[in-house]
């Protein structure tokens, strides 16, 4: 691979022409399928999720059962007492109000099975005899706890769906979407959760278009939860500021890192200032034709170039970030040649520590180099795919990466394909969106 010596300066892109596309953030859970909370129409948060059909026609299917069994068995066989287990089938999808209605029926078709006085002329005493009326309090008292269940499942259905959407909001927030298309540098993104209930992590990315060029930012703050949002946010939050300020990298990797030292001291009790972050810095001219990168103790960027792929090893590697201080290490550029029809890709840690179950870890330069040349979307979504079939949809890290492609000189001939909004992951091995 032919590396640029001495820098290269021509006329930076512009921020002009700059096309945006909503991104989908792809989510991992286990086993599940993923469920989008969108707003109700009349705004009153996130509408609940609806339960599969099958678990929804449950009570049916087992009045169903019930009739059949009825006249395959022995009249002194009490079927109608399954009857009795109907409403907690009912509590499994339907909210309190439909238990309880599905209780009422309950207790009426016992008694219609059973023979009732009006209906088959047996007198009370034979029902008190036979226990009918004891399985008619017993259908009653397991109809009111499954009432009482169904509206506790309903209750915590629906704080969980508001934390979702809270989530979901404050990671669009923190994974703003990039622009799809910067001059003649397409720009594709995905991101993976590994947490169950929440888009929410502690990976990174961003995308800045400024008169010095593309920058790039990807990163992985050490640590889960709340305190790893909170840092990524004061990093993305500095890094949006800086890319347009700074002349070169090493002077905006340094103003991030500031920037996240003050905001630690600003806020009493954080934790912010003792998180450190990998994080690569990438700067792509399009008119020199090159791409200079920081590498802040993160794994390599891979280049794609006709078929073939290269490892970007940092040359002198800086430590994470919030630990240069401590440190004291210069921050130290790469430049590499950029030409059209090149790929960029950076991606986080997540990606390399996926694991195979026999606990082989996932080969990402080796995977990359055997599909062959493909379109940014099509890499990212091959990457996606293998990395759920690689781990058996069992990743344990948050997963981000971002890819980068010089386009010919000539502008776009129309707008780019709709975005296609999958969502996380694994789900189903691959939850949609």
């Amino acid at each position: 691979m032919s590396t640029a010596r001495e820098p290269r300066i021509g006329t930076p892109h512009p921020s002009v022409g700059v096309r945006v596309r909503e991104r989908s953030v792809r989510r991992l859970r286990r086993g599940t399928p993923s469920h989008r909370h969108e707003p109700r129409p009349g705004g009153g948060g996130p509408a609940l999720p609806a339960p599969p059909l099958w678990m929804r026609w449950l009570p049916v299917l087992y009045v169903i059962a019930v009739l059949v069994i009825e006249p395959l068995t022995p009249v002194e066989w009490p079927v109608s007492f399954l009857l009795v287990a109907l409403p907690l089938v009912g509590a499994f999808a339907h909210g309190p109000a439909a238990v309880a209605g599905i209780t009422v029926f309950a207790v009426g078709f016992e008694a219609l099975l059973a023979g009732t006085p009006c209906c088959a002329g047996r007198s009370v005493g034979y029902l008190w005899d036979r226990h009918y009326v004891a399985a008619y309090f017993c259908t009653v008292l397991v109809g009111t706890l499954a009432t009482i269940l169904a509206a506790h499942r309903t209750r915590r259905e629906r704080t969980l769906a508001t934390v979702r959407f809270v989530a979901d909001i404050a990671q669009r927030v923190l994974l703003s979407p990039i622009p799809h298309r910067v001059g003649n540098i397409e720009l594709e993104s995905l991101y993976l959760s590994a947490a169950a209930e929440a888009h929410i992590g502690g990976d990174l990315f961003e995308a800045v278009p400024t008169r010095h060029g593309v920058r790039l930012l990807i990163g992985d703050v050490r640590g889960k939860g709340l305190l790893a949002v909170e840092t990524a946010a004061a990093l993305v939050g500095a890094f949006r500021e800086a890319a347009h300020d700074e002349r070169d990298l090493p002077a905006l990797a340094g103003r991030v890192e500031t920037s996240m030292t003050r905001r630690a001291a600003q806020l009493p009790g954080s934790e912010i200032g003792e998180r450190f972050v990998t994080a690569v810095f990438a700067e792509i001219v399009a008119d020199a034709r090159v791409v200079r990168i920081v590498n802040c103790g993160h794994p390599p960027p891979l280049l794609m170039r006709s078929g073939q792929v290269w490892e970007l090893e940092a040359t002198r590697p800086a430590p994470p970030l919030n630990l240069g201080v401590l440190v004291g290490e210069p921050y130290h550029v790469d430049e590499h040649a950029f030409h059209v029809g090149d790929q960029l890709l950076l991606y986080t840690d997540g990606v390399t520590e996926a694991r195979a179950p026999d606990g082989s870890f996932y080969p990402v330069l080796e995977r990359v180099r055997s599909w062959g040349p493909l379109s940014p979307r099509q890499l990212l979504d091959r990457l996606h795919e293998d990395l759920l079939a690689y781990s058996h949809s069992r990743l344990h890290d948050d997963t981000a990466a971002l890819l980068a492609c010089l386009l010919s000189d000539a502008p776009p001939t129309g707008p780019g394909p709709a975005p296609r909004l999958r969502r996380r992951v694994g789900e189903e091995h691959a939850a949609e969106a």
